[in-house]
């Protein structure tokens, strides 16, 4: 049985002060069920300490991430953070590969397999984020699409530690437009992450890895999504800026 994942990405969201406030209201509403599931915020990255020291000090079962990094151990590279760096700060997870990085920052599906080798060298889980834009899903190549990422994200990789990395289907066209997809097209594109990693590696691996919805989960439609076999939570964006929202989406993989 894959234990659910449930993870907040604040994005460039929330000061050192804020970053710290939202930490302490979530932490508040944990409970000791949240141990049945794991939980991860993902600060912005100036903040991940402020974060991690809110939920070191109350012992809340809750761990923290990070939204990016360079696989380069150390360097000349100007604004980034290795993972040695990441692991300093307390982060146990880094989103990678998110439609935003690949958009706004050119990141390449080459980029996004060096991160997560990069990662789990490290000791750290990534979140890999895969996921089509509208014009691929209105011309029904989002399958194809999709899959060629995870293809290349895991290139290289070894069945055991795919089996304890993340990926997260994000359908561009659903993400800040308030378009969600339905339970059943999210259920359709994760089923096939499974089966391009049960192709590459192996059935155990395949039921072994975490796919996560990335599109716009919410109070709204968090049931219907949980439902489905291959969804094993979320990476929130919006909905884990406010702490009811969140707690509520956390709470609702315990039912």
């Amino acid at each position: 049985m894959r234990k659910a994942l449930m993870a907040g990405n604040w994005k460039m969201n929330k000061t050192w002060a804020e970053t710290v406030v939202l930490a302490q209201h979530i932490s508040n509403q944990s409970t000791e069920q949240w141990s049945d599931l794991d939980v991860v915020l993902c600060p912005a990255m100036p903040n991940i300490k402020a974060a991690y020291s809110v939920l070191e000090f109350d012992h809340a079962p809750i761990a923290v991430g990070a939204q990016n990094v360079h696989w380069e151990e150390s360097g000349a590279y100007t604004g980034e953070a290795s993972v040695g760096m990441l692991a300093e700060l307390g982060a146990k997870y880094c989103i990678v590969g998110h439609s935003e990085r690949r958009e706004y920052f050119a990141e390449t599906d080459e980029a996004v397999n060096k991160k997560a080798k990069a990662l789990i060298a490290g000791g750290l889980i990534p979140i890999i984020c895969v996921g089509e834009s509208l014009g691929i899903r209105d011309d029904g190549s989002f399958i194809d699409y999709v899959c060629a990422q995870v293809r290349a994200a895991l290139a290289g990789l070894e069945g055991s530690n795919v089996a304890k990395s993340v990926i997260a289907y994000e359908p561009i066209w659903a993400i800040g437009t308030g378009r969600t997809a339905t339970p059943e097209q999210a259920q359709e594109v994760c089923a096939a992450i499974r089966a391009t990693v049960a192709e590459m590696f192996d059935t155990e691996t395949a039921e072994a890895i975490r796919v996560l919805y990335g599109g716009s989960m919410k109070p709204e439609n968090v049931a219907g999504l949980m439902e489905k076999p291959d969804i094993d939570g979320g990476l929130i964006g919006g909905a884990a800026l406010e702490a009811e929202s969140f707690v509520y989406l956390v709470n609702a993989c315990l039912d």
